[in-house]
């Protein structure tokens, strides 16, 4: 096999599943470079993070990498630099600085337009519409329709969805009652909540969107993986039961069961390759009993938070992007469809039992967890120290404080 060195954009908890995914399958300690430390990256002996004021600016970002690049070329000539973002801000900074990483760098990114139609909701759900793809009924907003007052008159009923067409700009604008996304009952309501958020600096399109009824358990995760050929590789399936409701975490899984449906796979995968994509896709769905159909929310242009939960069900991402990216190694055609068998979690395990309502998908998910088919991204056995378990029990703790202030029973935190 080629010298490779895995370089990780991020510390939070997709960053450490990716350097866990590495060390399961090669042995590695991966590198990573961050401008800010998170819990899930500390007392860690499989992921060497390097904290980089203003990493999160792009003058910064290429510098840094540029510079670790020639002195690894130094000290190990001939390795292949494996570069994966862990975030939002990372994967469009590594987008933006395609050009100038190629030369020292292996790594996945899509052509400018496309990167832009994909990141925005609103040019995201009309692909959608040109691909036969299903998705809420959505209007979009930018500022200029805001302030007109064009969220008047919706042609939908409520309760309605709202959320930033932009996710990266709304890491920026703060005020209180702030959310990734609102469920909104009325047009009072919807009145206050979108003109604060523009009061509050944002400058980027609103999404409102037909409500879908249900809880978190009608929700769908799919990752796959697309190789440099355009080709899917992977697909994987999940059925999230819960998700964290802190108002600043929504949308979070917490709680994911494996899921397999051809009737989901298929049109997706044809999507992916008509379009030309690259690299890891992450798509969140939700099932709509009104027409039973799952309809798209968003496409994730990396792997998601929680998909460790695809190398924990036996598809290890880790190799997906050495034989694609390194190895550029054959491939027949056949698309791996992931049948897993385990239960994951970001959470203790009480929090499942106590939280989820009872039925058919809780009592699959208790039995896993009696059968021991279960783990979590951070409990890591290989990486386990004594300040490392402590880290990993606060936060825990914290989690329970979470449920037990912000859990509503009905589950309509979307």
């Amino acid at each position: 096999m080629s010298d490779f060195q895995p370089v990780i954009l991020g510390s939070d908890i997709n960053a450490y599943g990716m350097a866990r995914a590495f060390h399961e399958a090669y042995g590695m300690t991966s590198t990573a470079f961050a401008h800010f430390q998170l819990s899930p990256t500390k007392y860690s002996r499989i992921i060497d993070v390097h904290l980089v004021p203003g990493f999160d600016r792009p003058a910064a970002f290429v510098q840094t990498l540029r510079e670790y690049a020639q002195r690894m070329q130094r000290e190990r000539p001939g390795v292949r630099l494996l570069l994966i973002p862990c975030g939002d801000t990372y994967a469009n900074l590594l987008a933006g600085a395609r050009e100038q990483l190629e030369p020292y760098y292996a790594f996945n990114t899509l052509r400018p337009e496309l990167n832009r139609q994909l990141s925005l909701k609103s040019s995201f759900y009309q692909l959608c519409e040109k691909h036969g793809l299903a998705h809420p009924a959505t209007i979009s907003l930018d500022a200029e329709g805001v302030e007109r007052g064009d969220y008047r008159n919706l042609p939908f009923n409520y309760p309605v969805a709202m959320k930033p067409a932009d996710s990266d700009a709304w890491l920026s604008v703060n005020f209180p009652g702030r959310k990734k996304a609102f469920i909104i009952d009325d047009p009072q309501e919807l009145e206050t909540t979108i003109r604060r958020s523009y009061e509050a600096g944002y400058t980027g399109e609103m999404i409102i969107q037909d409500f879908i009824p249900g809880d978190d358990s009608r929700m769908r995760v799919l990752n796959a993986y697309v190789d440099q050929h355009h080709r899917v590789r992977m697909m994987c399936l999940g059925h999230p039961l819960l998700e964290d409701p802190t108002p600043e975490a929504v949308g979070n899984y917490a709680a994911i069961i494996p899921d397999y449906q051809e009737k989901v796979f298929g049109p997706i995968k044809a999507f992916l390759e008509s379009i030309g994509y690259q690299g890891v896709a992450n798509f969140d769905m939700k099932y709509d009993e009104r027409d039973g159909r799952y309809k798209l929310f968003e496409i994730n242009l990396r792997q998601g938070r929680s998909s460790y939960f695809v190398t924990l069900n036996g598809a290890n991402l880790a190799t997906y992007f050495v034989q694609d990216l390194v190895e550029d190694a054959p491939f027949d055609g056949r698309t791996l469809y992931a049948r897993g068998s385990k239960l994951w979690m970001e959470i203790p395990k009480s929090i499942f039992t106590n939280y989820i309502e009872p039925g058919e998908d809780k009592s699959r998910g208790i039995d896993m967890i009696k059968r021991g088919d279960w783990g979590t991204t951070l409990e890591y056995r290989r990486d386990m120290s004594p300040l490392r378990w402590l880290m990993i029990r606060h936060m825990f703790s914290i989690y329970k404080k979470r449920y037990k202030q912000y859990f509503r029973r009905k589950g309509d935190l979307r």
